[in-house]
Order: C-alpha cells, then structure tokens, then sequence
C-alpha cells in the first residue's frame, strides 16, 4: 500500500506523525518551563569559539510544532494539486528542504548557524519562486532573492560586529560596545525578511510560486522568519532605546499601506498576500510596544487560518481553469461548499471575529495597544487598518458567496478529493479552536486581569463592523472597473514600492554595469592590458619593418662604414 503513495503524501504522513510526536514533548517543556542548551565547539581561535548550538525550549518546540503541522497539511494538499506535474518528486524535496531551513532557523540561537537555516530559506524560495519557469516568474524570484539578501548581509555585519564580544549566542548576549549598530543590522535583517516597508514589494511578487508553496510562506516559514529572529533578540534589541518606536512606527505604516492594498486590488492570491503584510504589521507592531509572547501567539493563529485561507483560495484557483481575477468568481458556495465553508472560517478570523482563533490574538493586541505610551495618531492609524481588514476579507466573502455566476459551469466544481478534504478541514478546525488552547499558554504572563473601559472594549469590534459596513457599500462585482485614476495606480502599486523596487533599480544597476564593462573592462583595462601592449608592439614591428625595408641600401652603407672603421681603429691600436 505504502509503495503506491506519491512522494508528496508520504512527506505529509512523516511531517505530521512528527508534529504529533513533538506535541508531548512541547507540553511538557511548557509545564516545567525547562530550556535545554546543547553547545558543541567545532574550533577554537584564540579567545573567539566557533561552536554550534541547538536549543530546546517552549518557543523552539511550539514553532516546529505548528510549522510541521501547517506543511504536512500542504504536503497533503499538494497530492492533489500538483499531481498533474511530472517533477512532483522535485517539488516535495524543494519544499522538504524549505521545512527544514525554518526548523534549523528555530533551533539555532547561534549567529554563524543560523545564516543555514537563514540562507537555506532565501535560497529555496528563489527556486520555488520560479518553479513555473516563465519570464514574469523569474523576475518575481529575482526581486524575492535581492531583498532578501540584503537581510543575508546584516546577518553577515552583525557576525563581524560580535567577533569583538567573543561568542554569537543569541540568549547569551549583553550589552558590547558596538550594541546599537548589532540592533540596526539585526532588526533590517528582520525587517527584510517580514517585508516591511521599504521592503515589502517583494511579498505580493513571490506570488509566482505554486499556490501550495504561496500557503507555506505566507503561514509559518519564510515571512515569519523576521519576526521570530527579533523575538529571539527581544531582551537585547529593547536595550536600545529608539528600537521600539522605530518598529512601531515602521510595522503601523506597513499595516495601513497593505490595508489599503488589498481593497484595490483584484487578483486573489495578491489579496491574501497582502492580507498577510498587514499581519506581519501587527506582529511587528505588538513588538515595537514591547510584546514578544503576543506576537508569538499571533503568529501562531495567524499561520493556521493562514494556511487555511490560501489552500482554499487554490481550490477556487484550479476550478476556475486557473483564474484569479475576483471579478469573475461568484456563487462559488453553491457549487463548492466545503472549500466555501473553510475559506470563510479564514476570512471570519482573519477579521477578529468572537470565538475564533484570530480574534483571542488579534483583539487581545488592539486592546494592549490602548494602553501603551505612545501617539493617539498611532492608535487612530491602527484601528482604521483594522476596519480595512474586515472590508478586504468581506469583499472575498462578497465575491465567492454571492454575485452574479461569470465562471465555469456547474460540473467544473468537484470536492471529492480526499486529500484537499482532509487538509482543508484539519486547518479549519485548527483555526476555530487553536485560539482558545494557546491563550491559557501565552496569558500566563499577564495572570491578572485585564480591565477597561466598555467603549475602549467594544472599539476593536466597532472598527471591525465599520470596515464591513464600508465594503458592503463600496463592494462592486463590474468588470469594467480598469480606472486609470492615478490615486488608484498608487495604493495598487503598494505607494508605488513595487514600480520603484522593480524597474527603476534594475535599470540604474543595469545602466551603471553597461558603463563600468564599456569604460573599464573595453575601455582602459583594454588600453593599458592585453589589447594596448598588442597593439603598441604591432605598431612598433611595423615601424620597424618599414624603415629596414626602405633604407635596405643606407643599413649595407652603415654596416660598410662600420667594419671600415672598426678596422681601422684596430690598426691604430
């Protein structure tokens, strides 16, 4: 039976048989609070150890938990989804391997070991970027990989910057003499990898992947590797005083920007990509007002329905015959239930409504926010991008449970595929009850209650109606909606990051390369090298050729007069 099974279900069977086996473990290390470091010193310079180290504590064990529960429900998924391709077994080692960068990532507190698990995840998205080998996928990996790889660098910096402390590891660090600058390298490394502004063009672009790769990026690995590095370095980054405003400033910017994205924007991959940047502002956010254990607990809700939401979306995706223009889906609920069903699950918690995952996260952020030391402007900005959340994700339930039918005809939807009904619904119920189980983990560090005020309580909830009210409204299902308004093209293109991280850098890299080959490489490295030297002896044998073919007679007149005189000069000795 077990010879029979594709490669991408028998990675599913073994990433889920791990995360149930892990499961034990975790709760047990969250009971007793242990952390167990296991150090092994490869050499020794001087004063300066190399040594790899691994750490086992509750954040480690409940990250590779939910990340190998998330991608055996991928890898699950991906039986059916990718089935028609025939490098299938190229695929689930691509992704197996990307699994594995996020858990070396997780396990390692060591600077120089983590650039494995750091650059194993830039190194592997670039590939599964362009898997679907095409001019537009490239590109897409190409912009995916040089932003990255400007966080591979900090990283890089930041090892230089250590060498003076003498070790790189993280749960070890304490204040050395170059602190502020290690906290500048590591949180832009961070802020590359979480694609907040300016670097965020790159994270609706990595949509160009395979939708099961675009649910394992946008959940639990490649974008969430930024805010776990700076959840690991939280106690030494909040050293540094001007840390936390910076993020806060930084991640409420990335929020609002993506918010606004997504209510202009019509392809559906793009929306949930989005809706993801504007999540990873919130995780961000909850930082830079000085709550890792919140943004951890959002992040894990958030990669569940997360997952969920782009699962489902791949499903609308490939029984569309591959479209995803919004503007042509509806009454996808009568003929899809189950994919329906879950995606608005999604949707419902993405929004932060009562009783689902996000919203025992989500809420318990917004209501802390209200209470941290910082601008009534920062407040006011947050909770419109909250309402802009609930309008983005209602216009997604807008566009699949009601409208007019543009799509296919009704045979086109089957749900009765095994193995997308099993991923679906294993996430689905993860994403309504998950919430409640990792609240009584995560609020242990607040035993006490938390007590407001009734019209702060009911503001995230207000903000969350008034973003639905505002979709409803505004909601069209027209086609021709192509405005060339240019307030449009600038909330669409992300405040124009995408044209400006895209076009106008490749240009100017390119323009300035074509200069430097023509001036140096053709130019004077020519003159005085290879060519020059070439040409000045050719010209020189020439010259030299010619003067002894004209004055053949006056050279036999010379060497005449030569000898005569070098006789006679003899004879006078």
């Amino acid at each position: 039976m077990y010879t029979k099974l594709k490669s991408s279900s028998i990675s599913s069977l073994f990433l889920l048989s791990y995360s149930l086996l892990l499961f034990p473990l975790t709760m047990t290390f969250l009971m007793k609070e242990k952390s167990i470091l296991l150090e092994w010193t490869m050499f020794q310079v001087s004063s300066c150890n190399l040594t790899f180290t691994l750490i086992l504590d509750t954040i480690s064990l409940s990250f590779s938990n939910v990340v190998c529960l998330i991608s055996g429900c991928v890898m699950m998924f991906s039986s059916s989804y990718m089935s028609h391709d025939p490098f299938l077994k190229r695929f689930t080692m691509l992704v197996m391997l990307f699994v594995m960068s996020m858990n070396l990532l997780v396990f390692i507190p060591s600077l120089p070991a983590l650039l494995l698990g750091w650059d194993g995840l830039g190194i592997v998205s670039f590939v599964l970027v362009i898997y679907y080998q095409n001019m537009k996928s490239l590109a897409a990996g190409m912009l995916t990989v040089l932003a990255n790889r400007i966080g591979d660098v900090m990283i890089l910096i930041s090892i230089g910057l250590l060498v003076l402390q003498g070790h790189w590891i993280i749960t070890l660090m304490f204040d050395p003499y170059l602190s502020s600058w290690i906290a500048l390298t590591i949180t832009i490394a961070a802020m590359t990898k979480s694609a907040q502004i300016p670097f965020s063009s790159w994270l609706p672009a990595a949509m160009a992947a395979p939708t099961p790769v675009s649910a394992l990026v946008h959940s639990s690995t490649l974008v969430t590797a930024g805010v776990f590095l700076l959840i690991r370095f939280f106690p030494f980054l909040t050293e540094i005083t001007p840390f936390k405003p910076a993020l806060l400033f930084i991640s409420v910017l990335t929020l609002l920007m993506a918010g606004i994205g997504a209510n202009y924007e019509n392809d559906l991959k793009k929306v949930i990509a989005l809706s993801t940047l504007s999540q990873l502002g919130v995780m961000m956010m909850s930082l830079g007002m000085g709550m890792p254990f919140l943004a951890l607990f959002h992040l894990y809700t958030h990669a569940l329905f997360k997952a969920l939401l782009f699962l489902c979306a791949g499903m609308i995706i490939h029984n569309s015959s591959n479209n995803q223009d919004i503007r042509y889906m509806g009454l996808i609920a009568d003929q899809a239930p189950l994919t329906v069903t879950c995606m608005n699950i999604a949707n419902l918690s993405l929004c932060g409504a009562p009783f689902l995952s996000g919203f025992y996260s989500k809420d318990l952020i917004l209501e802390i926010s209200l209470f941290s030391p910082t601008s009534i402007l920062m407040i006011i900005l947050i909770f419109v991008a909250t309402g802009m959340t609930a309008a983005y994700s209602f216009r997604l339930s807008f566009c699949s449970l009601w409208g007019t039918m543009k799509n296919n005809s009704y045979h086109a939807k089957l749900e009765n595929d095994p193995y997308v009904n099993w991923a679906t619904t294993i996430l689905a119920l993860a994403a309504v009850a998950a919430g409640f189980f990792l609240q009584l983990i995560f609020l242990d560090f607040n035993p006490t209650p938390l007590i407001i005020p009734q019209v702060h309580k009911s503001l995230t909830l207000l903000s969350i109606f008034t973003g639905l009210f505002v979709a409803t409204i505004l909601w069209t299902s027209e086609l021709s909606s192509k405005s060339t308004n240019k307030i449009k093209f600038y909330f669409t293109t992300m405040w124009f990051l995408a044209p400006i991280s895209a076009q106008p850098l490749t240009k100017m890299s390119m323009v300035t390369g074509t200069n430097l080959i023509k001036s140096i490489d053709q130019g004077w490295l020519e003159v005085i090298g290879g060519q020059g030297a070439n040409q000045l002896t050719s010209t020189l044998s020439q010259w030299n050729q010619t003067i002894q073919i004209k004055s053949f007679g006056y050279f036999i007149t010379c060497m005449v007069w030569f000898t005569f005189a070098v006789i006679l000069i003899l004879n006078l000795l």
